[in-house]
C-alpha cells in the first residue's frame, strides 16, 4: 500500500470521527456514550499514529 491510499484511509477514517462526534451530542445515548467515547479515542490514537508514520 502507497502512502497516497494509506492517506486517503485516514481521511476517511477521520469523517467517521465526526459522525461519532455528532452521536455523543446526543442527550439519550446512555451507557452507550461510554464506548463512543472510547472508539473516538482510539481513532484518535490511529491518527497520531499514521500522521507520525507518514507525514505530509
Amino acid at each position: 500500500m502507497d502512502s497516497q491510499t494509506v492517506k486517503l484511509k485516514l481521511a476517511n477514517i477521520e469523517s467517521k470521527r465526526e459522525s461519532l462526534v455528532k452521536l455523543l451530542e446526543k442527550p439519550d445515548l446512555g451507557t452507550l456514550r461510554i464506548d463512543v467515547n472510547q472508539a473516538i479515542e482510539e481513532i484518535d490514537d490511529l491518527i497520531d499514529e499514521l500522521n507520525r508514520t507518514f507525514p505530509d
